[in-house]
């Protein structure tokens, strides 16, 4: 299997420190606002990740932080007038409730900030006492970048040509602009932790580090994030955990691709910002969890809403397949030796290409519909399945997108069936365009009327 790492810009083999498990780390959310769709977007990626690896029947233990302390969470408390606890537990339930929808797994471990205040102190006192870190004038502690040699690896930027203020917080009281705050000494009025250097609260890159090596260990197999997170916070972690512990941090790094709206990038500024819950009232989790797999996820993707209802026609064009033949409930699993496991196999081996991986799925799909194929329908449905999809009965995929209630369609059939039984067949025609035009197909079998959406 190969993966693209980031850090050394080429595809790789993908070899585990343990056969046996996958050890994954992914950098989570700041819980004091909605999720928006670039979250959505890192939340499948990382998602389908793996669950290709435990398809792969590989043990894999994934983490995802939750940083519910920083400047913003703050602000935000204070804004509302409530308390930080309080903000940010909502926005974690929030957080839970889309990610649900999505049909994203939750994390094995899921550690908050707050709760590794300890192995960030540790870990700072080390910095401290090998020369990486230093105490400023105000309390404040930094790390000092040039005493990193190989400080920009990963995001591939020069010392000698980084300007303070590019992604760089502006402080005089570092002894080098391009320095990062690792303790921050408590302002008034704002939340602090009792520690050897005083009261204050930890930086943000500082956290990631700390727990990822509290529950990993100081090296693992993959380290993941958005791309915007390559530079500082991925870089800083990275200088931060080898400093300290004199070993690789992450042997591989992958990171998804940007995502913007209607070829623009997503920004309230231009009106063009959308959160998660804005969009699952329109379209279902499962839907724009397709539409994002359907593009390689180091690829950017454009979200429109003519891709969203192409992607919701494509998913509705496989539930209407298997819609369509018996599947067997207590099918045996993914026969690998298959031809279309197979291929879908080959296409996710080179760096997880979804998009190759998905037009499989529609050639089975071709295959069902002319050959009526049971055990190719659950094949089908199982394969899906690892990617997260087709995991609804197909009644309840269409009842929810139904521009007519479910009731009423049931009403008009039976109409129809009085109308055909009276030879009323011009009423029975009637019904039936009737709801043809609500994109809802009647189909007369032997066991009676049944309905799909098409």
């Amino acid at each position: 299997m190969k993966i693209y790492n980031s850090i050394t810009r080429k595809k790789e083999e993908f070899i585990p420190i343990d056969p046996n498990e996958i050890k994954m780390y992914v950098c989570g959310q700041t819980v004091y606002d909605y999720c928006h769709l670039g979250h959505a977007r890192k939340a499948i990626v990382f998602d389908m990740i793996r669950r290709w690896f435990m398809a792969s029947n590989y043990k894999v233990t994934f983490v995802e932080n939750i940083t519910d302390i920083d400047d913003k969470i703050i602000n935000r408390a204070y804004e509302n007038n409530e308390s930080i606890t309080l903000l940010t537990s909502r926005f974690i339930q929030y957080m839970h409730e889309d990610f649900a929808a999505l049909g994203v797994l939750p994390p094995d471990i899921q550690p908050k900030a707050t709760e590794y205040i300890p192995q960030m102190l540790d870990i700072i006192q080390t910095l401290i006492d090998k020369g990486f870190a230093y105490v400023a004038a105000n309390g404040d502690i930094f790390y000092a970048v040039r005493k990193f040699a190989s400080y920009g690896k990963l995001s591939g930027k020069s010392l000698d040509l980084l300007m303070p203020g590019e992604r760089v917080e502006v402080d005089n009281n570092k002894r080098d602009p391009l320095d990062f705050v690792l303790w921050k000494m408590a302002k008034e009025n704002e939340p602090y932790w009792d520690s050897p250097f005083g009261k204050g609260r930890p930086g943000w890159h500082i956290e990631c580090s700390a727990m990822s090596q509290d529950i990993l260990g100081s090296t693992f197999d993959i380290h993941g994030g958005g791309e915007d997170l390559q530079f500082p916070h991925h870089e800083n972690e990275i200088a931060q955990s080898e400093a300290c512990n004199d070993c690789k941090f992450a042997r591989y790094w992958m990171h998804n691709g940007f995502l913007n709206i209607n070829d623009e990038k997503m920004s309230k500024s231009l009106g063009n910002f959308f959160t998660l819950r804005d969009v699952l009232k329109t379209y279902s989790g499962e839907t724009i969890r397709f539409f994002m797999l359907k593009t390689h996820y180091r690829s950017p993707l454009n979200f429109n809403q003519q891709n969203l209802n192409e992607a919701k026609n494509g998913l509705d064009r496989l539930y209407n397949c298997i819609n369509n033949v018996s599947l067997n409930a207590t099918a045996e699993p993914i026969d690998w030796n298959e031809t279309y496991a197979q291929k879908i196999k080959l296409a996710m081996e080179d760096d997880f290409n979804t998009s190759l991986a998905l037009s499989y799925l529609f050639e089975m799909c071709n295959k069902v519909n002319s050959l009526k194929d049971i055990f190719l329908a659950n094949q089908l449905v199982k394969l899906a399945n690892v990617f997260g999809l087709l995991s609804n009965d197909p009644q309840q995929h269409f009842k929810r997108e139904l521009a007519i209630a479910e009731e009423e369609i049931n009403k008009l059939i039976e109409q129809r069936a009085t109308a055909k039984i009276n030879k009323n067949y011009s009423l029975a025609d009637e019904i039936r365009k009737k709801l043809l035009e609500q994109n809802i197909v009647l189909e007369d079998t032997a066991s009676g009327t049944k309905w799909k959406k098409i």
